[in-house]
């Protein structure tokens, strides 16, 4: 069955077709890895998994969204071998997201400024201006050599959900009149920079991958014909051996990647006031609400297929082996799962062994507010599963 055979990613095969998207763990409160973390992603792959990613491996100190995520440094990377050898042993691949959170850093929480391309007053306060935009290809590209020294097989550059490459790339974020900003050109200097640079340190060793937003879903960003232009370049430029393809701003539209119910009660409730109250009055303006649907990012993802013959991860609603083989059908190489595999981590094991067998999630998304205590699927404590074990190697 082609969803469970062998694949090559760039320099690397990979077991199957099903990779386990980043979704951050919530389990590093001194911004390094615990066994908490280890445990996550060796129950993912014990589940059958192909490769799990590990979410949001910062480059700088200053482009964690908040202060609990990883921040590569020499202090990470002892845990971070840990968590790798623990993941092969368990018999999957595992890959590094690297991102910087730009205009999306919490400066209450990380105690530095938020930057982003331009100077502007975002729902988190006032985001300034990116001066040296070299030191910020250079801190990807120093991330993706200790990426590899930590045993990584492959990395992920985060270039969506309105993060720093993200809001670089958007015409509503970036309004520069330099050499990185004012058409699209402009706008994706950076993306195509950092993901060559990527590349000259790490290429033919890990497999180079990066996070794409088909749209924003917010007016004035990112469109459809952005993202297929600077797929088109980034197939041109050789620098990524495939591209995962996602959608919405996690500031101004996050519903519109995850699609389905909205907790908002729940996502107040991690808040103290006058943020809890602040949530409560106009969640529901920020979190607009969109119908859960499978495979829901695919009409929009075949039109990249159509325009480049580079290798695409389909993200989005896919549950089962159904939704798995028809992503395949329509030409995509791979697949992503993150809220199924949260509820289920040993989904793609129980689909080999039965192929009608699919994940029991409600999409209800109380799995999002568990991001600030440890993500988890609710609905399993309500059902007693028991947590993962703690891995001692």
């Amino acid at each position: 069955m082609k969803a469970f055979e062998p694949v090559r990613l760039g320099p690397i095969t990979l077991k199957n077709r099903v990779i386990k998207a980043a979704t951050f763990e919530g389990v590093t409160p001194d911004a390094l890895v615990t066994d908490a973390l280890i445990a996550f992603h060796r129950r993912v792959a014990l589940g059958g998994a192909g490769m799990s990613t590990v979410a949001y491996l910062a480059v700088t100190s200053g482009g964690r969204t908040e202060a609990r995520q990883i921040w590569w440094r020499p202090e990470t990377l002892a845990g971070l071998l840990r968590l790798t050898d623990a993941v092969h042993a368990a018999g999957a691949k595992v890959s590094a997201q690297l991102g910087h959170a730009g205009p999306v850093a919490d400066p209450w929480s990380t105690k530095t400024p938020a930057f982003g391309p331009s100077r502007r007053l975002g729902p988190l306060g006032i985001t300034r201006a990116v001066a040296d935009v070299e030191s910020v290809i250079g801190a990807f590209g120093d991330a993706a050599a200790m990426a590899e020294q930590a045993g990584f097989d492959a990395v992920e550059l985060h270039f969506g959900h309105g993060y720093l490459v993200s809001a670089f790339l958007s015409p509503r974020e970036n309004r520069r009149t330099d050499e990185w900003g004012g058409s699209l050109e402009g706008r994706a200097r950076l993306a195509r920079a950092i993901a060559e640079r990527v590349r000259e340190r790490v290429g033919g060793r890990l497999a180079v991958t990066c996070k794409l937003n088909l749209e924003d879903g917010v007016r004035g960003g990112n469109t459809l014909a952005d993202c297929v232009q600077v797929a088109r370049w980034l197939e041109t430029d050789g620098t990524v051996d495939a591209i995962t393809l996602t959608a919405g701003s996690s500031l101004s539209n996050p519903m519109y990647l995850f699609r389905g119910d909205l907790p908002l009660d729940e996502f107040a409730a991690q808040f103290r006031e006058p943020r809890r109250l602040a949530l409560r009055l106009f969640g529901r303006v920020l979190f607009k609400h969109y119908p859960y649907e499978p495979l829901f990012l695919l009409p929009l993802a075949k039109a990249v297929r159509a325009a480049v013959k580079l290798p695409l991860v389909l993200l989005g609603g896919i549950t089962d082996l159904a939704g798995i083989n028809r992503a395949l059908g329509e030409g995509f190489e791979l697949v992503a799962m993150a809220r199924a595999l949260l509820k289920e981590p040993d989904l793609v094991n129980t689909m080999m062994r039965d192929s009608a067998a699919r994940s029991t999630c409600t999409h209800c998304n109380r799995c999002m507010p568990t991001i600030y205590t440890r993500t988890r699927c609710p609905l399993n404590e309500e059902t007693a599963l028991s947590d993962p074990p703690v891995f001692q190697g």
